[in-house]
């Protein structure tokens, strides 16, 4: 059996268990799907500092479960729609590695230019140098930031149905784009209830991720074994051992 590691880079248990929810509905009964919630960080990533931190946290996660007694994961995801940390996991990982942003990029841009609606009105700018980053610039036509954030949306969903369904009729409309990226983990499960008011596939971030994940593997990995380059001081054991190159030993675990 295939085994997906998905890692919420923030601290929230109910994030966690959403995303499991999701992604093995998505990945099916031949998959085993586990999720790793960060240690340490913010319980929602908002801003940039949040999301810097949450970078180190979704590391700490991904060591943390490695060490564990354990089948190694075969594919990774950051399940979270900004990717904290994807290309210094990536640059550390045997297996391969996306985040559900890079993901649903890939996935929007198969069908012409794209939107982005989220939750969270700093994730604006954050999103369009993510994009810049991983070569989806030329394909994003806007990004609409609704006021209340993902986890806002989360805490009620109904209302949140009917704000970002309008919101998607609307980014078609303005911006005329071929497909509508419903983004953040806490809206997972709402593309689809949204999807009969919007005329171009609105495309559900958990559902992308875990779909390349297990079925495509663009960006291949680039080491045989886990580790990094650099030696770390003050982070947990686990960060620690991979940091001289090695391969992290099973561990009661540890803070940072």
């Amino acid at each position: 059996m295939r085994q997906l590691l998905v890692i919420n880079p923030n601290t929230s248990a109910r994030v966690s268990a959403l995303l499991r929810q999701h992604v093995q509905a998505a990945a099916g009964s031949h998959v085993a799907v586990r999720t790793a919630t960060a240690r340490f960080g913010a319980p929602y990533i908002a801003c940039e500092a949040s999301y810097a931190v949450a970078a180190h946290a979704a590391l700490d996660a991904w060591a943390h479960d490695l060490a564990q007694p354990q089948a190694r994961p075969d594919a990774v995801l950051i399940g979270c729609f900004g990717d904290p940390g994807l290309m210094a996991l990536r640059e550390s990982s045997p297996v391969p590695v996306t985040g559900l942003a890079e993901a649903s990029f890939i996935e929007a841009a198969r069908h012409g230019r794209f939107a982005i609606v989220t939750g969270g009105e700093r994730w604006g700018p954050m999103l369009q140098r993510l994009a810049q980053q991983l070569g989806q610039a030329h394909a994003l036509a806007g990004i609409h930031t609704v006021a209340p954030t993902g986890a806002q949306l989360a805490a009620d969903p109904q209302a949140a149905r009917t704000l970002l369904a309008q919101a998607c009729r609307d980014v078609v409309r303005q911006m005329g784009v071929q497909a509508v990226i419903l983004g953040g983990a806490g809206l997972a499960g709402m593309a689809a209830a949204v999807q009969p008011q919007v005329a171009v596939p609105v495309i559900d971030s958990v559902v992308a991720g875990a779909t390349w994940a297990l079925r495509a593997h663009p960006v291949p990995p680039e080491r045989k074994a886990a580790g990094f380059d650099a030696a770390w001081a003050g982070v947990s054991n686990e960060l620690a051992v991979l940091g001289a190159g090695g391969v992290a030993e099973p561990s009661s675990g540890s803070t940072t």
